[in-house]
């Protein structure tokens, strides 16, 4: 298992990361506003199987890039804070969009919004930048085996996604109409979130080598 100082570290990644907008908050967005909570929840479901594809071909693969290349560590390490020094420019630019400004989307079968929400996932470069550059931080050998390590540190990751996506998904419809009626909160939350993405990315690039 990670150790505890690792795994809260990873934690407030991920949740930095799922209440930045992306293309998976933007689609749960519009699809439970369009087509109400139970359209959005059931397109989550889809997107937290791609959570679990993306862990399950992470986990094996770095387990084989640890066991034959380790010091390739620092390339993860430093494409992992640059990609988070990006994602706090995205949250802080001027002109950025909030994912609750959404277009109306036409009404789906749940089959169709499930496969809907994987697919979104599955294409969502945030994801694979999580699972490929960041995750891998986390993780020493020194600490057991590096599989069990990367599942642990996914399975966080998840639970933490779909935790927050969930809640968005159900009050996606009133937070739409409070930041309409109050603007300055939606800019409130950009500058936070890129304040808190880029302290962490320079932690990631400042670290000591492993």
């Amino acid at each position: 298992m990670p150790d505890t100082t690792s795994l809260i570290a990873f934690a407030l990644i991920a949740l930095g990361m799922v209440l930045t907008p992306g293309p998976n908050m933007i689609y749960l967005v519009s699809r439970s506003i369009s087509q109400g909570p139970k359209a959005g929840l059931i397109s989550l479901g889809g997107v937290a199987l791609g959570f679990v594809f993306y862990m399950l071909c992470a986990a094996f693969g770095i387990t084989a890039l640890v066991l034959a290349v380790p010091y390739a560590y620092d390339a993860l390490r430093l494409a992992g804070a640059a990609y988070l020094m990006w994602l706090a420019w995205q949250a802080v630019k001027p002109g950025g969009r909030s994912p609750f400004q959404v277009r109306e989307l036409p009404r789906d079968r749940p089959r169709k919004l499930f496969m809907m929400g994987f697919l979104t996932n599955l294409l969502n470069p945030k994801i694979a930048m999580v699972y490929l550059s960041l995750l891998p931080q986390f993780i020493d050998p020194a600490h057991g085996s590096v599989l069990t390590q990367s599942l642990a540190l996914g399975m966080t990751q998840i639970v933490i996604s779909v935790t927050v996506n969930a809640m968005i998904a159900v009050t996606a419809g009133s937070i739409s109409l409070f930041l309409a009626r109050n603007p300055v909160w939606l800019s409130l939350q950009r500058w936070l979130m890129g304040t808190v993405l880029a302290g962490l990315a320079i932690r990631m690039a400042t670290e000591a080598q492993r």
